[in-house]
């Protein structure tokens, strides 16, 4: 029996939605260089048009920009999590839905994936990227995080809670190539070390990337 790798990974995160929410809505109080990114790509996309905020979970990083004018949406795979979210922030706009079949043409000033990409393999991201810098307009911007590494990790429990997940961990290098190869522009690459006692143990990165194609006027976030 073959499984897809999309429904273990919905199915895993509906279970844990309930523990999730409950360890990870509130980290960006305790994560200032997040802050300050996203401060910044606010501050980029707010006149560009609507930003997704793609793998959202419980909905902080969507809420995160909200509080700053950015007209957001958070998506997640596992309507569970979207369930968390919109108890949590009534207000703002979730929906359930796969990062790797956004529709949109040219229409979202930004996308933000916060660790979202560690659940799609490696085979699958390079079209996936490529069906985001389609849904950005000229100079939209893309902000993309993941776990540094080079051994993947697979578990069947996390907290505690039964899960069938698969955990990616990728050099700077492949992520940024594989922006490349789907029509983007690698404007700034930034890592860092875990925040002690906040997150996991595993060194962080960050990519920023811009849709170039048709862009004449490219100004750098914050600029």
């Amino acid at each position: 029996m073959i499984c897809d790798p999309d429904e273990t990974t919905r199915d895993s995160y509906d279970r844990l939605a309930a523990e999730y929410t409950r360890r990870i809505a509130g980290e960006l109080a305790g994560k200032p260089f997040d802050r300050d990114l996203l401060d910044a790509f606010a501050a980029s996309t707010i006149k560009l048009g609507p930003v997704y905020d793609l793998g959202c979970g419980p909905g902080h990083v969507a809420a995160y920009l909200h509080e700053r004018g950015v007209e957001v949406t958070g998506i997640d795979l596992s309507s569970a999590m979207v369930d968390q979210a919109r108890a949590l922030r009534p207000g703002l706009r979730f929906r359930q839905g796969s990062m790797t079949d956004l529709d949109e043409r040219a229409c979202l000033g930004g996308i933000v994936a916060f660790y979202s990409v560690i659940h799609i393999g490696r085979d699958r991201q390079t079209a996936m990227f490529a069906r985001w810098r389609d849904a950005l307009v000229p100079g939209g911007w893309l902000l993309v995080s993941f776990h540094v590494g080079e051994r993947d990790r697979h578990l069947n429990d996390l907290w505690g809670i039964p899960v069938d997940v698969d955990f990616l961990f990728f050099t700077p290098e492949e992520i940024e190539s594989r922006l490349v190869a789907a029509g983007l522009t690698v404007v700034e690459r930034y890592e860092r070390p875990p925040y002690a006692g906040i997150e996991a143990d595993t060194r962080r990165c960050y990519l920023l990337a811009r849709n170039d194609e048709g862009n004449d006027e490219a100004t750098h976030p914050g600029s």
